[in-house]
This record gives C-alpha cells, structure tokens and sequence, in this order.
C-alpha cells in the first residue's frame, strides 16, 4: 500500500511540474520571412521577431504545423532581407547570442552575393555560429536550409546559372551546405528545399520555367519576380522542413 501511495505522489508531482516549449530560432534573410507572398505576414502574432518588423513567414507556418502535429514550440525569428550569415553575426549577434533548444540557419540564395555559388562564407559562418550556440547549450540542434534554383540567375543570358539546368542552381547550394556541415560536425542537418523543388519539378507538379508561361496542370514555385518563392513554394519548403 505504501509503495501505491509513493507512486502516486511522484506521479502527482511530475504531473505538476510546468512543461516548457521547446525554442527554435530561424535566422535568413527574405527567403526565411517569405517575401512577395501572404507567408509573410501570416499569424504574425504567433512568432516572436526579433527584429520588431511584425512578419510570421516561413517561422509561423512551422508555429502552425508543429501545433497541429500537437508539439508545442516557442519560435522566434532574425530576419533581414538580401544578406548571408555573415551579416547576422556582425550586425544582429546581441539578439542572437542566447540558448535555443533549435535552430535553423539560412544564408544568402547563391551562397556569396559576390561570387555565386563560392561556399566560403556560408562554411565560414555555420561553423561560427555553431560553436557560439553550442557554447550556450551544448545539446542544441543546428539545421542548414538550402534553397532553391532562382529561375532569374538561370535563364535570363549573362546569369550566374545560365544554360544550365534550373534544377543546377538548387544541387550546387545544397552541396553548398552540405558542406558546410560537414566542416562543422555538430551540426544537426541540412533541409534539402532546393531538392524538394526540383523533385516537385521532375515529377510533373511544378512549371520548370516561367519565362514561358506556366504548362498547364502545373504550379509556379516562383513568386512574380521569379527569384523569391510563391506561396506554393514556401509551403513546399515548410513541409519538408518540418522535421527540423
């Protein structure tokens, strides 16, 4: 009988001790906030900004796909638009320098502004930035997400990826980043977004160009600017990363 009235009191003690949500930070620039689409500003009251610009992007579809999926997090979100990693770390590291449970990194869409498709920067900084949040919590998961081919540097002449297969662009980030965790071993993963694109592409889902019109039955990935990603894209993106 004791023994009964022990179990039943730790059990009312676990069962009342407070559960805290885990907290995950998205650190990117447009492509993480969702730009030229309503992702955007979707339930922005869900997420907390950091940078007080009021968007929910990509971090609140997460919000509320975790939700529905009955996990429970507390998400938050550095965003700054047409910038890498690099930037994040000289200009923003006070609001990121903290323990996170989570964290999910993305840095500039051709991996260097300057020279497309050169990893330097984005290895540089992913093993910086996963040593500091190590620093903070020794058990945090680091994720990568590399994005997708910009139908922009592939189609249009005198463009980085011209001539090329659209589905190039999206295979040299993802080596990009793949990379870039493996010169940093304690990160936990890459989202391969770019690959889900280009799986999307190959099986007939999505448009693969949309300088010539959208074939039909298919959906344009790309939002107006073909460069940022349409609604269609961003929830793509968000699906296969929902397991960071």
């Amino acid at each position: 009988m004791k023994r009964f009235i022990a179990l039943g009191a730790l059990a009312m003690l676990v069962l009342s001790q407070p559960v805290f949500a885990k907290s995950i930070l998205f650190v990117g620039n447009s492509f993480t906030f969702g730009e030229l689409s309503p992702v955007k500003n979707y339930k922005a009251n869900t997420v907390a900004d950091l940078n007080k610009t009021g968007v929910g992007g990509v971090p609140a579809l997460f919000k509320a796909f975790a939700t529905q999926a009955g996990l429970d997090y507390d998400v938050s979100l550095e965003t700054v638009p047409g910038v890498g990693l690099d930037y994040h770390y000289a200009e923003k590291l006070p609001l990121l320098d903290r323990k996170w449970d989570e964290v999910v990194l993305q840095s500039y869409s051709t991996l260097d502004q300057d020279h497309p498709g050169d990893p330097g920067i984005l290895v540089k900084y992913a093993g910086i930035f996963s040593d500091m949040f190590h620093r903070r919590n020794p058990d945090v998961k680091i994720y990568l997400t590399a994005t997708w081919s910009r139908a922009d540097m592939t189609y249009p002449r005198r463009t980085p990826w011209y001539g090329k297969p659209i589905a190039q662009m999206a295979k040299d980030i993802d080596a990009g980043y793949r990379l870039a965790a493996q010169k940093a071993p304690r990160i936990a993963g890459v989202v391969p977004v770019g690959l889900a694109w280009n799986r999307a592409m190959d099986g007939g889902l999505a448009d693969t160009n949309p300088y010539d019109g959208i074939s039909a039955g298919r959906i344009d990935l790309w939002a107006t600017d073909n460069y940022h990603a349409s609604t269609y894209g961003y929830f793509l993106r968000r699906f296969w990363s929902s397991d960071a």
